[in-house]
């Protein structure tokens, strides 16, 4: 490929980690703080939903997108990828979990944390 559209693959997992975190970021600090307000949880859940489907679409472009990175820049002996793709696997469990329990707000916590030190490693190996 071309140094353009190696600059392409890295935009596209870029916006679509910033998609990720950025929406958890958005549900945290705003979203779910002034729809609990409202006597009707409904409205969070469909919000939530709704995230759920971009998240989704976002970690398919993260997961095809970060593999084609992997390869072109032989990261895959990489400690620091390994560490990455560790926290990846158990923050997906986390999600996993989290829709299982929904108001468990320690699971919500945990998962931005891990999303945020997914965004460090990301940057460090991208150095």
């Amino acid at each position: 490929m071309t140094e353009e559209l190696w600059i392409a693959v890295r935009w596209l997992h870029v916006i679509a980690m910033a998609f990720f975190v950025g929406g958890q970021l958005m549900l945290a600090a705003v979203v779910v703080p002034v729809m609990r307000r409202e006597p009707d949880n409904q409205r969070i859940r469909q919000v939530a939903r709704r995230f759920g489907i971009g998240t989704l679409v976002a970690l398919g472009v993260l997961i095809a997108t970060g593999v084609a990175l992997a390869d072109e820049f032989f990261q895959w002996e990489n400690g620091t990828l390994h560490v990455k793709l560790a926290l990846v696997a158990a923050v997906a469990g986390l999600v996993v979990l989290h829709t299982r329990l929904r108001d468990n707000h320690l699971l919500e916590g945990l998962i931005f944390l891990g999303s945020l030190a997914i965004v460090w490693l990301g940057l460090q190996l991208a150095h």
